[in-house]
């Protein structure tokens, strides 16, 4: 993929190269918003920023392995191209940074922050406007880099499974808003997130949205892809479902699974076969790789299968061994 915006020249304020000043005091994690470090009790931004007035933005979530910034070239040129499908490089001052300037910048927070294993939470907004919706009354985005660690689920979860649900919220269709841009507007996730909270779990599993309440595809969970294992062989639903191309699900597909010698097949899944499935496990930034054993009363299998036992164990040999993906 072409790296979007990565040869667009702009002058920043604060030029990237020249690592900002890091507080002396304050609480962490330093977060940097626009060339500069605040602590994260100083970390704000104006009332009038559209990402908070309109949801008017997108993000990455990142992961950093042994001080490496996980599959880091691929989450940029993710969040740069629906910065364009955003046309936040129509702003008035343009965007203020180019790819390999962000890809420093994301750096010098994960040093920063003295992160060995952690979490990056990169987020443009449309910046700060007036009360309209007019997005070009925004002069320029605003950028903000929070660096920190994470822990979605617990340890023995990913030995014994988790059960999820099925929401009954399906997932917005693509017409209207594409889960492949991964807006700051989150709220179809979060409602069915709630569904899951109300019933007393961590995840809930999204249909994609029809007319005929019959036809009932699986397309991905509020915050994870899914896969399941049928017959030896990985089985997940195509990206236009829809969904989101998550990163560590092609890491799972192009890397892992031939690494293992499992074959993996694309087709859109129906919410019959997936209850019917060998094993079943979610993908994500932050899940990484996680069995789901239970889905609602029907038990899928005893804990982790071993499908996805070798699939987590691979993917651990990577990010722990001696040359962790930035690519």
């Amino acid at each position: 993929m072409t790296s979007v915006g990565a040869d667009r020249m702009t002058s920043p304020a604060v030029a990237p190269q020249a690592n900002a000043r890091i507080p002396t005091s304050g609480q962490r994690p330093f977060v940097w918003i626009d060339g500069a470090f605040y602590a994260k009790g100083d970390a704000k931004i104006s009332v009038f920023d559209h990402g908070l007035l309109y949801g008017d933005g997108c993000f990455e979530g990142i992961r950093v392995y042994q001080g490496k910034i996980f599959k880091c070239d691929t989450h940029l040129n993710r969040i740069y191209r629906n910065a364009e499908a955003l046309h936040m490089m129509r702003q008035t001052d343009g965007f203020p940074y180019t790819q390999s300037e962000m890809r420093s910048i994301l750096e010098q927070c994960v040093e920063a922050n003295g992160l060995t294993d952690g979490y990056i939470r990169l987020v443009f907004t449309r910046g700060v406007g007036d009360l309209g919706l007019h997005p070009f009354r925004c002069r320029k985005p605003t950028v903000i880099v929070i660096a920190d660690t994470i822990r979605l689920y617990p340890e023995e979860m990913y030995r014994q499974g988790m059960k999820v649900i099925v929401a009954k919220r399906p997932r917005t269709p693509a017409k209207c808003l594409s889960p492949q841009l991964k807006s700051l507007n989150y709220l179809n996730n979060i409602l069915a997130k709630i569904e899951a909270i109300d019933a007393d779990v961590l995840e809930s599993i999204m249909l994609t949205y029809s007319d005929d309440p019959n036809k009932k595809i699986v397309g991905e969970c509020t915050g994870d892809n899914l896969f399941m294992v049928k017959n030896g062989a990985l089985c997940t639903s195509p990206l236009d479902v829809p969904m989101l191309d998550g990163v560590t699900r092609a890491f799972v597909m192009q890397t892992l699974a031939p690494k293992i010698g499992v074959a993996v097949h694309e087709r859109p899944l129906t919410l019959d076969e997936v209850l019917h499935a060998d094993e079943i496990f979610l993908t994500g930034t932050a899940a990484e790789i996680i069995a789901v054993t239970q889905i609602e009363d029907t038990q899928i299998s005893e804990g982790e299968g071993p499908i996805t036992a070798k699939l987590r164990a691979a993917f651990r040999e990577i990010v722990t061994g001696p040359s962790v993906p930035t690519d």
